[in-house]
């Protein structure tokens, strides 16, 4: 299979990134492995939009639907290898899946061997841990490749992380030269009655459209808030371990 972009990793970094390359037009498929670890998260909070937080397994499934909305792809699999090419990288999964792509965004965590055979990226220790050496907006030593989120080494906090995965979606945007201004969705003639086109990214919408677009979203808000999630949150696995070990005793 062959796409434009995989984004490996499905927490809010690589969801926010694949909402942003996919609504940029590039095809992008994001490859995750298990959940994300803000399933951790007894409830969320300091988030924008959320004033009394938000349960994490809920706005998980909402990123997951927004980066879907917006034409982005899933995969589930571990990627154990990325392998520069002549036309860009082979992403491979321990399932056997390859796909052969011109642009990876890394934005797993904590794991970042499947790049130890990619010349030029730079790896960063910081003890327990290991960071892809990445600049601000996630570039690497390797043109193409990317790095989003606590693997750039970006604050646990998911609004940073969130922020980050934009960020380094638009360089990847910018980088590939594809026509692209903004993603604002304007009222009829905020353009056009300036005599001017309506940029790449943007369109206008007419007062029934933006009436409809409302409704369904305050619809499909209200389905994901009716009820309380069940699920428990994900513990530690060491405090799963530890409460294992002393049941046994």
């Amino acid at each position: 299979m062959s796409t434009d972009a995989v984004i490996v990793g499905g927490g809010v970094a690589g969801l926010t990134a694949a909402t942003y390359t996919a609504r940029a037009g590039v095809d992008t498929t994001v490859v995750t492995d298990g959940e994300s670890t803000l399933a951790r998260n007894a409830h969320l909070e300091n988030v924008p939009g959320f004033p009394l937080g938000v349960n994490a397994r809920t706005f998980l499934d909402l990123c997951v639907e927004g980066a879907q909305e917006a034409g982005a792809t899933f995969e589930e699999g571990r990627v154990t290898r990325v392998e520069s090419t002549d036309d860009g990288f082979t992403v491979e999964t321990v399932d056997g899946a390859s796909f052969a792509v011109d642009t990876v965004i890394a934005a797993s965590w904590s794991d970042a061997s499947y790049l130890a055979d990619v010349d030029g990226v730079g790896f960063l220790d910081r003890g327990s841990k290991t960071f892809v050496d990445a600049d601000e907006a996630g570039r690497t030593g390797v043109d193409g490749l990317y790095a989003a989120g606590r693997l750039a080494e970006q604050p646990h906090q998911t609004v940073v992380c969130a922020g980050h995965g934009a960020t380094v979606a638009l360089a990847l945007v910018h980088d590939a030269d594809v026509p692209y201004y903004h993603d604002w969705v304007t009222p009829e003639g905020y353009f056009t009655e300036r005599d001017r086109q309506v940029p790449p990214g943007c369109v206008e919408i007419p007062a029934d459209e933006r009436r409809e677009r409302e409704a369904r979203a305050n619809e499909r808000m209200r389905e994901a808030f009716t009820e309380p999630r069940g699920e428990e949150p994900t513990m530690h696995p060491s405090v799963v371990a530890a409460r294992e070990d002393d049941g046994e005793h």
